[in-house]
């Protein structure tokens, strides 16, 4: 297997840690910083719970994650630089780490989000200007707690691109172990890893069931093809009406329900009328209150399926689209004026 599918299997991996080893790589991390081993190691369940830990400790000392994993990985950096050159790093990143970037950085994103949301309530509603400073204050001060974690299996992309340093041995043990981590001097907080991880073919965070995340001690994520949703929204979507659709003030949440009822369903419930027609196709506008229209063209297959009926296909073309025909020939990356197909298909 290669070096950087194993670190992707890593990022992704679910179930409970393995806390003897990422024990035994947190002492061997701190002792390749240079540091004595902490005195206590706590574990938390999510982390959610890691934040809540360690906002409640009073005897741990100061952080060391610069000592024992930015010092380090900035030291390999800089090293595989001066072997590679300019051009050769980036080549080495774009193999390696680089493949894993993306999904792993949206994963630790929407974990961060989660966390604060799950200590302080979703945001959003009307509050008034006390209030909305005081929420602020405080999702600074538990974001600051969280960009000082270690994310151990989520920091697979740089580990892939470093896989091997005797120096970084500890760190790769954690990450291969256990999920985020934060070191103090005399105490270090290890979180588990999820216990479920659902995603799209797209790599995005993704269930339709249930939540897409959820870590031991409860703490989920829901998302719909990358995009956050709340916990409430997904019973709705069996129970949805065009009328439903409609009053949906938040506009990415109007689009996934219309991405799960169907835009040909919504057209034909909601009684909605063609804008245009010619050869290619029926022009179809669907107006959305606070955003961009939704325009598709109704087409019918030319060649008939094996029962003798022709399939219909609705395909999703720009708002600006005036016309069937130009919007046929965008999905070919055409104009509509050099859009002459010999036969449709």
């Amino acid at each position: 297997m290669q070096t950087t599918d194993i670190w992707r299997g890593v990022a992704a991996a679910v179930g409970w840690a393995d806390r003897a080893a990422a024990e035994a790589g947190v002492r061997q991390a701190y002792a390749a910083a240079g540091l004595a081993e902490p005195a206590r190691i706590i574990w938390a369940d999510s982390p959610a719970a890691g934040v809540a830990v360690v906002r409640g400790l009073d005897d741990a000392g100061a952080s060391v994650r610069e000592a024992v994993r930015t010092q380090p990985w900035a030291a390999q950096r800089q090293r595989r630089f001066t072997e590679l050159g300019a051009d050769g790093w980036n080549e080495w990143w774009q193999a390696t780490g680089g493949e894993l970037w993306d999904t792993t950085r949206s994963l630790a994103e929407r974990i961060r989000t989660g966390v604060v949301e799950d200590i302080l309530g979703p945001s959003g509603g009307e509050i008034d200007g006390d209030a909305r400073r005081a929420r602020a204050a405080a999702e600074r001060e538990i974001r600051g707690v969280l960009l000082g974690a270690v994310l151990g299996q989520h920091d697979a992309p740089w580990l892939a691109a470093f896989d091997g340093a005797e120096a970084l041995a500890g760190l790769a043990q954690v990450a291969r172990s256990a999920g985020w981590w934060w070191p103090f001097e005399h105490a270090v907080v290890l979180c588990e890893r999820p216990l479920l991880l659902e995603r799209d073919e797209a790599g995005r965070l993704h269930s339709g069931a249930g939540p897409a995340v959820v870590f031991p001690d409860g703490f989920a994520l829901y998302a719909w093809g990358g995009m956050p949703v709340p916990a409430t929204f997904l019973a709705e979507l069996s129970e949805l009406t065009p009328q439903r659709i409609r009053d949906e003030e938040n506009a990415e949440l109007r689009r996934v329900m219309l991405e799960y009822f169907g835009y040909d369903r919504y057209l034909t419930e909601s009684a909605a009328e063609p804008v245009h027609r010619d050869e290619t196709g029926i022009l179809w506008r669907i107006p959305l209150p606070d955003d961009e229209d939704v325009v598709m063209v109704e087409v019918v297959n030319s060649t008939a399926e094996p029962d003798g009926t022709f399939r219909t296909y609705w395909l999703r073309v720009p708002p600006v689209t005036r016309t069937a025909k130009e919007g046929v020939a965008w999905t070919f990356g055409l104009e509509e004026s050099t859009y002459s197909p010999l036969q449709q298909t």
